[in-house]
C-alpha cells in the first residue's frame, strides 16, 4: 500500500483548520472592533500588516528548530498556513481598493494599497529581524551543539 503524501494526513489537515478557524475569527472580530479611517477601511490594511509581521517572525523563529522534531513543521502548519493564512486576507484588501476607486476615491484607493504592501513588506522583514535577535540570543538549537560539545569537553 502506498504511503500518504503529508499533505494529505489528517493531523496536518486538522492542524490547518484549527489554526484557519481561529485565524479567521480574529480577523473578523478586528474588523468589528476597528473602525475606518473616512472611508478608507483601514481594519484590513492593520490586519494584513500584523499578519505580515507575524508570517516574518514564524519563518525566523522556526528555521533553528530541530528538523528531527515535528516542532517546526507543525507550528508552521498551524500558526503560518493556518492562522495567518485565515487572518490575512489580501483579497479583501483588492477589493476594498475596487470599492474605493468604483466610489470615486481614487487618491485613497492608490495610497491604502500601496501603503499596506509597502508597510507589510516592512513588517515581514522587521518580524524576521526581530526573530533573528531572539534566536542569536538563545544561541544555537541544534543537536550537534548540545550533545558533541558536552562529550568534546
Amino acid at each position: 500500500m502506498a504511503v500518504r503524501p503529508e499533505h494529505l494526513k489528517w493531523a496536518p489537515i486538522g492542524l490547518v483548520f484549527i489554526g484557519g478557524a481561529f485565524g479567521a475569527a480574529t480577523r473578523e472580530w478586528l474588523s468589528l472592533v476597528i473602525p475606518k479611517l473616512g472611508e478608507v477601511p483601514i481594519s484590513i490594511a492593520i490586519i494584513n500588516v500584523i499578519g505580515a509581521f507575524l508570517l516574518g517572525y514564524l519563518y525566523e523563529a522556526v528555521t533553528r528548530l530541530d528538523s528531527a522534531k515535528p516542532t517546526g513543521k507543525n507550528l508552521k502548519l498551524l500558526l503560518g498556513t493556518g492562522y495567518c493564512g485565515g487572518f490575512t486576507t489580501y483579497s479583501s484588501l483588492a477589493t476594498d481598493t475596487g470599492v474605493l476607486f468604483r466610489d470615486g476615491f481614487p487618491v485613497e484607493a492608490i495610497i491604502y494599497s500601496l501603503a499596506t504592501v509597502i508597510v507589510g513588506a516592512c513588517a515581514t522583514w522587521l518580524g524576521i529581524v526581530i526573530a533573528s535577535a531572539v534566536n542569536r540570543a538563545r544561541g544555537p538549537e541544534t543537536p550537534q551543539s548540545t550533545d558533541s560539545s558536552r562529550k568534546a569537553s
